[in-house]
């Protein structure tokens, strides 16, 4: 639980409610929060996925780990305590984008399930769509854009997921994506469809 250091402050309700900002977007604010091990897919499904809302003619927007740590979590490292810190901001972040009809994609190792289940908790369940990247390690290892997991093995990395940090896989999420298997572009489609069954965007038939 994060302790709560401000004080005299007062929660101030505005004049426009979500609903009237989801119907002038047409679309209801949705977060799809992808998670995996680095390599896994998470920002290429996460950008292809906004390509496609926003073709379609939904204002979508992709919350990047890497990005988010360039600024607003800039003075955080990679301990287990402020990967919490992390996840539990872009949490919160999350939670601003979908009260503002956003359909937001959050792409983040987010290695613990506690943590996904605070961001579940903290955006609502119904607007909450975990997205798991279920890529085979021997894959994202093999891909390594970064040349993380060289340098993990090689012992020039502490506490790198999936090498000597643990992920802890989802045990229920809404959607489950091997991007060894399934393209990009089929992967947006599947979601979008994801989208239209929970109501947040309309068919293209309707």
């Amino acid at each position: 639980m994060t302790k709560i250091r401000a004080t005299n402050i007062t929660w101030h309700e505005g004049h426009v409610s979500r609903e009237e900002r989801e119907a002038l977007l047409k679309q209801k604010g949705a977060l799809l929060w992808f998670t995996g091990l680095s390599g896994s897919g998470k920002s290429t499904l996460a950008y292809t996925l906004e390509h496609a809302l926003v073709q379609r003619g939904h204002l979508a927007y992709v919350l990047d780990g890497d990005n988010i740590r360039h600024g607003l979590n800039k003075n955080l490292g990679f301990s287990a305590e402020d990967r919490c810190e992390n996840i539990r901001r872009i949490g919160e972040v999350g939670a601003l984008f979908v009260d503002a009809g956003i359909i937001a994609m959050t792409a983040f190792i987010s290695p613990y399930r506690a943590d996904r289940r605070t961001a579940r908790e903290t955006i609502g369940p119904d607007s909450f769509f975990e997205v798991f990247c279920d890529t085979p390690m021997d894959v994202c290892e093999e891909r390594d854009p970064k040349g993380l997991y060289k340098k993990a093995r090689a012992g020039e990395l502490k506490g790198f997921t999936g090498v000597d940090d643990p992920y802890e896989a989802p045990e229920n999420p809404e959607v489950v994506i091997d991007t060894s298997k399934v393209s990009p572009q089929e992967a947006a489609v599947m979601l979008c469809e994801v989208l239209e069954k929970a109501g947040k965007i309309p068919s293209l038939e309707e």
